[in-house]
C-alpha cells in the first residue's frame, strides 16, 4: 500500500502568484505546510521559475496550485469559497485580519442568525474564506 491520497483536492489556478499564496496561507493557519513544488524550467510552458505544480496542506487537507501557463480572463469568485471552523476567538480573529489584509471583507467578523461568529473574505489573491468559531453555531 502506497501513501494514500484525498479522492478530491481543491485545485487553485494563479497568475503568477501561487508561490506567494501558498506562502500565506501556511503562515497564517497551523499544522500547514508546502508539500512539493514543481517548477517550470527554461523554455517550457510556463515563466522559467514559476510553479508549474505544487502541493500544500492545512491542518491535513491537501490543496494543490499552480501559475497558469495560458493568459485568461477569469479569475476566482466568492460563488465559491473555503470554510473554515476555527477553534478559538483568538485563531478567527488573527486569520481573519491577516487573509482580509489588502482584500476584501464580504461580511466583517461579527455575530449572524446561524453563527455567533464568523466572518467571510476573499484574500489579496481573490480565493474566497468563510470563517466560523466552531462550537458557536445556533441552533
Amino acid at each position: 500500500m502506497g501513501v494514500s491520497q484525498q479522492k478530491i483536492t481543491t485545485f487553485l489556478m494563479f497568475t503568477g502568484q501561487a508561490e506567494e499564496a501558498m506562502n500565506l496561507y501556511t503562515s497564517v493557519f497551523d499544522q500547514s505546510e508546502i508539500v512539493s513544488i514543481k517548477r517550470y524550467g527554461q523554455n517550457e510552458a510556463g515563466a522559467e521559475g514559476s510553479v508549474m505544480q505544487a502541493r500544500f496542506s492545512i491542518h491535513g487537507q491537501e490543496f494543490m496550485c499552480i501559475d497558469s501557463s495560458v493568459k485568461h480572463a477569469f479569475t476566482f469568485t466568492p460563488s465559491i469559497s473555503l470554510y473554515v471552523n476555527c477553534e478559538t476567538e483568538e485563531e478567527i480573529e488573527r486569520v481573519f485580519a491577516q487573509l482580509s489584509q489588502d482584500g476584501q471583507v464580504y461580511m466583517a467578523l461579527g455575530t449572524y442568525p446561524f453563527s455567533k461568529k464568523f466572518g467571510w473574505v476573499g484574500d489579496k489573491f481573490g480565493v474566497s474564506w468563510q470563517l466560523n468559531l466552531l462550537g458557536n453555531d445556533k441552533e
